[in-house]
Parts: structure tokens; sequence; C-alpha cells
């Protein structure tokens, strides 16, 4: 290769490099630069924590229902829009004893986004979170699970855990048996479970997470909160 090729050829390579480091930093579920960052809990006890993200919406009492019915504790990432205009489901959701995290006000992707905007979307649903009645904790969970460098470095400066997950059927599966043979195959002890039923109209996500319930439950574990389970 001719000399006068060689830096270009060089820096090329050098920015593919880093695009590829950006994009799996970018999507990684089990590293970030800054701050905790929790997918899972290493534990022998047989405990999970079922999360459920966006919303409230109108589904938010048939879930809280669901969960009640088998003594499931659940976490639930809210957006911050959401929880401004349906803040009475926000209440049922802290008053039932389950945990709130922050899931950002407009549910955009955390990522080539300004400090000033960072901190609006954090600070503006941690405060309806807290109107909303829950004074334990707030964790975050990053839209879509997106983020580089300057994200984990607020939640780092708040004092803020980022807690993504290990198992999600919807990402692979659509069908009710689908899901729920999937989550019973790859659970294990300490697993954090993301769930998607706060908007479904047609039943089925609902129904998914009720036989998730069951079939776990009969494999003898137990629902607890994120919190809780960081503590096992």
């Amino acid at each position: 290769m001719k000399k006068r090729y060689v830096i270009p050829f060089i820096g090329l390579i050098s920015f593919i490099i880093l695009l590829f480091s950006m994009y799996h930093l970018m999507n990684s579920r089990t590293f970030q630069l800054f701050g905790g960052l929790t997918s899972n809990v290493e534990t022998s006890q047989k405990a999970v924590a079922l999360t459920f993200d966006d919303g409230p919406a109108g589904n938010t009492d048939e879930i809280l229902a669901i969960l009640d019915k088998y003594h499931a504790k659940g976490t639930f990432f809210l957006i911050g829009n959401e929880l401004e205009n349906h803040a009475k489901e926000g209440q049922m959701i802290a008053e039932a004893g389950h945990q709130i995290g922050n899931h950002t006000y407009s549910h955009s992707r955390m990522i080539f986004k300004s400090p000033s905007f960072i901190k609006e979307e954090i600070e503006k649903t941690n405060n309806l979170i807290r109107l909303a009645g829950y004074e334990g904790e707030i964790d975050f969970r990053p839209p879509n699970g997106k983020k580089l460098a300057l994200l984990p470095y607020y939640l780092n400066k708040r004092q803020m855990d980022t807690i993504t997950w290990d198992i999600e059927p919807d990402t692979y599966y659509s069908s009710i048996s689908d899901k729920v043979s999937y989550v019973t195959e790859k659970t294990e002890p300490g697993s954090i479970i993301l769930l998607h039923p706060m908007y479904d109209k047609t039943g089925k996500e609902l129904k998914a997470l009720e036989e998730i319930i069951k079939s776990l439950a009969e494999e003898g574990y137990e629902f607890v909160t994120v919190n809780e389970l960081q503590k096992y």
C-alpha cells in the first residue's frame, strides 16, 4: 500500500472501530461508563423482578389486580408525560406497594442529547413520581435500553441506578405460549423480566403476564421489586 494511503486507511479503520464500540456501548444491557447498572442479581434464592415499562395508562388497574391475585410485587418504569396525564393510576401503583422508576418524561432515546435535556427529562419525571406518593428509591431505565456517556454520568451524579434486564419475551415472541415458554426456560434466580402490558387492548399481554406468573410460581419463584431483589 502506498504511503499516501496509509494514514487515511488507518483513520477509516479507527472510525469504524469507534462506531462499532459506540454501538455496543449504547445497547449494552450489562455495562455503562459511569454509575451502577443492574441487569440481574446473582443469588441462589428463587426470586425474580417483574418490571413494566411505559404508562401509566388504562390497563394499570388490571395489571395491579393480577399482581395482587398472586401476591406479587412489580417495578413500574413510568413515563413522565403519561404520569402527568394519569396521576390517579400512578397513585394506585404507589399505594399498592410497588416500586416506581423513571423512564424519562417524553420517552425519547437518551443518546446524543444535551446535558440540559437529560436533566429536564429526569428531574421532571422524578418530581411527578414523588407527587404520586412514591417514597422509595427512584431507579432509571433508559428508553429502549440505550445510553452512552452523558446519561450515565448524570445519573451517577444523582446517585440513581440504571436498571436493564436479562429476560425480554416481547422482543422475541408474539404469542402467549411462546412468551411463557421462553420466560420459564430462560429465567434464573435473580432475573429481571421486561414486560409491556400497559397499552394492551387485545388482552394478550395481560394474559401472558398472568401465565408467566403462574408458570414461574409453579417453579417455586417469588416476585419482588428490583430494590428488594438487589438486597438478595
